[in-house]
């Protein structure tokens, strides 16, 4: 067996070293315990994998506190208070900690409804 010298103080961790504590990044999908396997903060994934739908969940306890399915690309904030971080079929998750997006007005919404149903029911019904 070969031994291994401790590098010198200062020196750069190598390639291939595996770091201590809670990761940044989330490559996989799977349970991520917050606090252990993860921080918490504001976390962004460019969406659903090829073919999928991005999925994920965040739980407190046994208590869900927020989810989501979206084909679109996805932002969370994991706060300090939740106990794990679920995902599937979403692109890796990057923590940023930049501001959470704003959330979708009314008016852009009522817009995605009518491209999704059609707009005949908007302007009085079918045409006779």
């Amino acid at each position: 067996m070969p031994s291994v010298s401790p590098a010198p103080e200062g020196a750069a961790e190598t390639e291939g070293t595996e770091t201590e504590g809670p990761k940044t990044v989330i490559d996989a999908g799977g349970t991520y315990a917050v606090g252990t396997d993860i921080l918490p903060g504001v976390w962004q994934s460019a969406g659903p994998i090829e073919g999928g739908a991005c999925y994920w969940k965040r739980t407190a306890g046994e208590k869900l506190v927020d989810n989501a399915l979206t084909k679109k690309p996805a932002s969370v904030q994991i706060m300090p208070t939740d106990t794990s971080f679920t995902t599937s079929d979403c692109q890796t998750w990057q923590l940023t900690n930049a501001p959470m997006p704003p959330p979708p007005s009314p008016a852009s919404l009522l817009g995605e409804l009518t491209k999704a149903i059609g707009s005949g029911m908007f302007s009085g019904g079918p045409p006779p």
